[in-house]
């Protein structure tokens, strides 16, 4: 047996925001946007899904709406690579321009990472780019 990886919940005081941030920042699709949560898929999920095994279908994103601000450093974050084909620099400028903050959660200047956070304060890590 295998477990599917469905999706990721970020909470948000204004989760439609957040998800609308998120959206923009992947080019992914609002799937569906409620007062009690907000879903993101990849374009290309609602195409592929019916093609793929259960366990091969990519994971959402799903953001739901909390009371309360984030405090402290995430224990969870999530990674992300701009193909080789790409302008890492440029890409991370473009996320700045939408809101990301550079952000120093003790990562040192010698990394081969940037670490950002989004208009909530999650932080999530650009990193070099990748062929895969």
């Amino acid at each position: 047996m295998t477990l599917r990886w469905y999706s990721t919940v970020i909470e948000s005081t204004d989760h439609r925001a957040l998800a609308r941030w998120w959206a923009e920042a992947l080019g992914w699709e609002v799937m569906f946007d409620t007062d009690e949560e907000a879903v993101l898929v990849p374009p290309w999920a609602r195409d592929l899904s019916s093609k793929l095994a259960f366990e091969q279908v990519p994971p959402g994103l799903v953001f739901v709406p909390v009371e309360h601000a984030k405090e402290g450093k995430n224990r969870l974050h999530l990674d992300f690579a701009p193909h080789t084909s790409q302008d890492r620099d440029a890409e991370i400028e473009r996320l700045v321009g939408l809101g990301a903050t550079r952000t120093d959660v003790g990562q040192g200047p010698d990394v081969s990472w940037e670490v950002l956070a989004d208009p909530d304060g999650n932080e999530f890590c650009v990193l070099s780019s990748r062929e895969y």
